[in-house]
């Protein structure tokens, strides 16, 4: 399978970057240095690269870097990539117009495209960070979203159509609110909120079939990364396993129709894909994934973002990058090791952060090594 590879990566104005370049070769990409020193921005400029709003999923302006005294201004994010089309300039970053406003670009090879979902031909982009960490104990809003960048990843259109159903609701909150609103008004937004509704749905159904599937071709109940159950929870998802999706959309827009009263009184849609929850087990012990140790949620968690990387490269054909910020902190050894060799047989390209350097060592020479200070990217040595 080919893979995708950043040969070159250039920062202006991100983060703590006033300016920076770094150049990798052809093995896995660490970065080491203290907290603080810039390495997780280096992992969000390339998760840029991808739709949305990055691993932090950030607001825009915040990424800008500041200097002192200084507002916010424009930055960008370029990157030389190798890839199935051979090599490719992509570029992304927000721009400060002659009005003031401040409007997000992207291009490739030099021409304007309408957004990053364009780059996806040359470049798919998972990530894991300590933020996941809780993520089996998080609120169902914390795996819905996880759940999107999982779907986000193979279809670069799932976020414009998350998007709008964000907004259809609001809409349609908005109308149940006034203490007169005429019927035609909210059939119009209930039907638009009905097609958005089935067709999210219908695209998070797909991707955890895939996923289940891909799990259980690979299951290997020794492995350090136990396999995980995933399954979603939600009324139209359940629906959409069992019948039509044009019925499914039917039924739905009903039942948006019947709960305005209740829906009215609680002033917010009651029932929707805006609620569904992904719901994950632990495999070889079949129990709840909130019901392990922390060491179980955090190698059940690498085993997830594992299986999803390999689902990437298979639906798309082309292995994805990588980015794992601090994943090898807490692991022991035997799981570092492991880890590494179960990113080596995915094939893609792999950045990892960490503070100490010691925890990369079974990667040996195979690893690109640079240094992080604020500032500054030191290239190393290799070994």
């Amino acid at each position: 399978m080919p893979a995708a590879r950043i040969t070159r990566l250039r920062l202006t104005h991100f983060r703590s970057y006033p300016t920076a370049e770094i150049v990798a070769g052809e093995g896995p990409v660490v970065l080491t240095g203290p907290n603080g020193a810039g390495k997780t921005n280096l992992l969000e400029a390339i998760s840029f690269l991808s739709p949305g709003r990055g691993l932090r999923r950030a607001a825009l302006e915040g990424v800008a870097h500041r200097a002192a005294g200084a507002t916010a201004a424009g930055w960008a994010v370029a990157a030389t990539v190798e890839g199935a089309y051979g090599e490719v300039a992509l570029g992304t970053g927000v721009e400060t117009l002659d009005d003031g406003s401040r409007q997000r670009r992207s291009r490739i090879d030099r021409e304007p495209v309408g957004s990053a979902s364009a780059f996806g031909d040359h470049l798919r982009v998972v990530w894991l960070t300590p933020d996941m960490d809780g993520l089996f104990l998080g609120s169902p809003g914390d795996r819905r979203r996880f759940l999107d960048r999982l779907v986000l990843a193979v279809d670069a259109g799932h976020a414009t159509r998350v998007s709008a159903l964000e907004r259809a609701l609001r809409a349609r909150n908005r109308l149940l609110e006034e203490p007169a609103t005429e019927p035609r008004y909210l059939e119009a937004v209930e039907q638009e909120l009905a097609a958005l509704a089935v067709a999210v749905a219908a695209a998070r159904v797909e991707a955890v079939r895939r996923l289940a599937a891909g799990i259980a071709a690979n299951r290997d109940d020794a492995s350090l990364f136990p396999w995980a159950s995933v399954a979603l929870e939600g009324a139209v998802e359940a629906a959409l396993r069992e019948r039509p999706a044009t019925l499914v959309e039917d039924e739905y827009r009903h039942v948006l129709r019947q709960g305005r009263p209740r829906d009215r009184a609680a002033g917010r849609t009651l029932e929707g894909p805006h609620l569904t929850d992904l719901r994950v087990g632990h495999g070889p012990k079949a129990i709840p994934a909130a019901q392990g140790s922390t060491g179980e949620q955090k190698s059940l968690l690498i085993g997830l973002a594992l299986a999803h990387a390999r689902l990437v490269g298979e639906m798309t054909g082309l292995a994805p990058v990588m980015l794992l910020d601090d994943v090898v902190a807490y692991l022991d050894p035997e799981r570092r090791a492991a880890l590494f060799e179960a990113l080596a047989a995915l094939g893609g390209q792999v950045w990892m952060t960490g503070a100490d350097p010691s925890a990369f060592a079974a990667l040996g020479n195979r690893a690109e090594r640079f240094d992080i200070r604020p500032g500054q990217i030191v290239p190393l040595t290799h070994g």
